[in-house]
């Protein structure tokens, strides 16, 4: 059964169901939570969770850390010249530039699945781990919300509430993002509104707290939402925040620019069971290849971006919320 079939299957039926898809929407899965286990996929989305006994290894360890080996400058720099230039011809606004930089963990995927504290986590076989803080789509009592984050600063440095909300380049980047994801949820809802705008958010992590700022964005849903949810949810990918303005361009100047395909990497993962449904953008994001290990991380970039702050971000972001 394709996969907007089996999820139209389960949200008219009420089954309780996980979702995931890529990036390029390449690859979909809608399973059962049973499903789901059985493949070796296991969440936990703010305490609803399909982990089972045999997951947990006994006792976790009381650190974590993660040996990192950061992407040289003059790499990051000849690509955020490139989206520079592009951002100045107009073809985009603003572009998420992202990169895979190479760590030593001190533990395993699966613990690190269990350790890291976040309301959205999966852990995909032995392949990749998310510990988001992003939620994509929530849907509650008829209505649809979306919660874009943009808009990142290390809350050690001085006054950084205050240099976050006042720098013109985090609100444009911001602005530009609550504007698309209005447009996106145009396409599934009705009464489209942002209900609270740019509010402050901190994740804690061994190394200190990052400060984001999000919004809510709320639209009402038609009766029977359910029988085209799930083409409209493939329409509205992938994410505004993690890709940019506007969409289908700013993607194909991604593709061109990154080192790597990004594959499940700011992606979605979510559950529901027909009546509400809760998902998250795949960032803070561990995956393992050919024996070696990689965070992905990155930031949005407009025209009034400066390579060495970008860098410096996509850097401090390389942690895991332990706290």
């Amino acid at each position: 059964m394709l996969f907007q079939e089996k999820m139209t299957h389960y949200l008219k039926a009420g089954i309780p169901f996980f979702f995931l898809i890529d990036f390029t929407k390449e690859r979909q899965l809608a399973l059962t939570y049973e499903e789901a286990a059985q493949q070796d996929i296991y969440f936990d989305i703010k305490g609803t969770t399909n982990t089972t006994s045999q997951l947990r290894t006994g006792a976790l360890p009381e650190h974590l850390s993660l040996q990192t080996k950061p992407i040289p400058p003059e790499t990051y720099r000849r690509a955020f010249d490139r989206v520079k230039r592009e951002l100045g011809l107009g073809n985009s606004f603003l572009l998420n530039l992202t990169f895979a930089t190479e760590i030593t963990p001190s533990v395993d995927l699966n613990t690190i699945f269990q350790v890291a504290k976040a309301p959205y986590k999966l852990r995909y076989k032995d392949e990749f781990v998310v510990f988001s803080p992003e939620c994509y789509l929530q849907i509650k009592d008829g209505h649809v919300y979306s919660y874009p984050m943009k808009g990142t600063i290390n809350g050690a440095l001085p006054h950084a509430e205050q240099q976050l909300m006042e720098s013109p380049k985090e609100r444009y980047e911001h602005n530009t993002i609550v504007d698309l994801i209005r447009n996106d949820l145009s396409l599934m809802a009705k009464e489209v509104t942002v209900t609270k705008f740019r509010y402050l958010e901190s994740i804690k992590n061994t190394q200190g707290t990052i400060l984001q700022t999000s919004s809510e964005i709320r639209g009402k849903l038609p009766n029977h939402w359910q029988d085209q949810f799930a083409e409209r949810l493939l329409h509205s990918l992938p994410a505004g925040s993690i890709s940019g303005a506007p969409k289908a361009k700013t993607v194909e100047i991604i593709n061109q620019v990154e080192s790597r395909p990004r594959g499940f990497y700011t992606g979605i993962f979510g559950i529901s069971d027909g009546t509400t449904m809760d998902s998250a953008v795949n960032i803070r994001y561990i995956e393992k290849q050919q024996g070696n290990h990689y965070f992905r991380s990155g930031g949005g970039l407009t025209h009034l971006s400066q390579w060495e702050d970008e860098y410096k971000e996509l850097n401090e972001k390389i942690q895991v919320p332990t706290l």
